[in-house]
């Protein structure tokens, strides 16, 4: 492999898992203050929900979705995504400690890669944290956050893995991220977090919004997938750089999915040597490509292809109450 002369410029979006989509909307609406700026299906699973969260406008890095899935809790463990940060504004921290304990959540202040961070779990026990700093996101204006302390966007996401190679030759060599230090593991201090970063092309160069924290702890049974668990990461990358990156990985010998066109966005997979799917997806089109931007997720939205079908799969998904979601 030899270096990328391809950049991501950031986190953008993590998805996750849940079993229960009319919690999962409230507590991210509700207790977050995230708007629900896409409600769909997984295209993959038309039985399944896609719900995805973000700021104001949706901006590409501030998407934290879920697939509904009738499944157990997961077990955490190796080779997977154990925690995902979200980014406040400077200066947030302690209003936001008051506010998850107002709402009975256990929270642990914790410090990774000089910063500080807030740990806590939302009920499914999906594992998040808060940090300041990094990209201003688009304020929501009917969000049940003050617009001083809301949620900006993603932050750093966490991965657990028993070793550091073959992870890190991935990173570096065929996403073009750059060993960026280490730090103790806040858990167990005895073992190192690896942070790699993006050379981000924003204004913004480097920081929380383009990180990524490689935990090792060779001694965890692999974790078992479950509500509560992380699917998925993904990359942002420049529209007009997609086919490019896509020859580049293909050139590498990496099996992908090929190039995926997932309506808002198109897509590239590829699940690297120690389980992590790293999805690497474009800014462009956007929510709004379908929606009026004041109106977002304000009802269900298919990817064009799936329209002819829309009768089935509303008859097989449970209704979601949208009443008291924050917009």
């Amino acid at each position: 492999m030899t270096t990328s002369p391809l950049i991501p410029h950031g986190l953008h979006h993590v998805t996750a898992v849940t079993a229960n989509a009319q919690a999962n909307l409230g507590f991210y609406t509700g207790v977050l203050g995230l708007r629900l700026v896409k409600k769909t299906v997984n295209q993959d699973d038309v039985t399944a929900y896609h719900l995805f969260f973000a700021d104001g406008a949706g901006s590409p890095g501030s998407d934290l979705t879920f697939f509904e899935w009738p499944v157990p809790p997961e077990v955490p463990g190796n080779h997977s995504i154990t925690r995902t940060g979200l980014r406040v504004p400077k200066g947030s921290l302690e209003w936001w400690a008051d506010h998850l304990r107002g709402h009975s959540l256990t929270i642990t202040p914790v410090t990774r890669a000089n910063r500080p961070h807030l740990d806590f779990a939302d009920p499914e026990g999906q594992r998040l944290s808060l940090v300041e700093g990094g990209p201003e996101g688009v304020v929501w204006e009917g969000s049940t956050i003050p617009t001083e302390h809301q949620i900006l966007g993603l932050g750093p996401v966490e991965l657990t893995l028993p070793g550091l190679f073959p992870t890190e030759r991935v990173l570096t060599r065929a996403y073009g991220l750059h060993a960026a230090g280490t730090y103790p593991d806040p858990e167990k201090p005895e073992r190192t977090v690896h942070v790699y970063a993006m050379a981000s092309t924003d204004q913004h160069g480097g920081g929380p919004h383009a990180e990524l924290h490689l935990r090792l702890d060779p001694s965890l049974p692999p974790a078992r997938p479950g509500a509560g668990g992380v699917h998925h990461l993904a990359l942002r990358v420049r529209d007009e750089d997609y086919h490019a990156w896509s020859e580049r990985l293909t050139g590498l010998g990496l099996r992908t999915s090929g190039e995926v066109d997932r309506h808002w966005f198109h897509s590239i997979y590829y699940r690297e040597p120690q389980g992590i799917l790293i999805e690497l997806a474009t800014d462009g089109p956007g929510f709004a490509v379908d929606e009026d931007p004041a109106h977002l997720g304000e009802t269900l939205v298919l990817a064009p292809f799936l329209e002819l079908r829309r009768g089935q799969i509303e008859a097989g998904l449970r209704p979601l109450s949208l009443k008291g979601r924050g917009n």
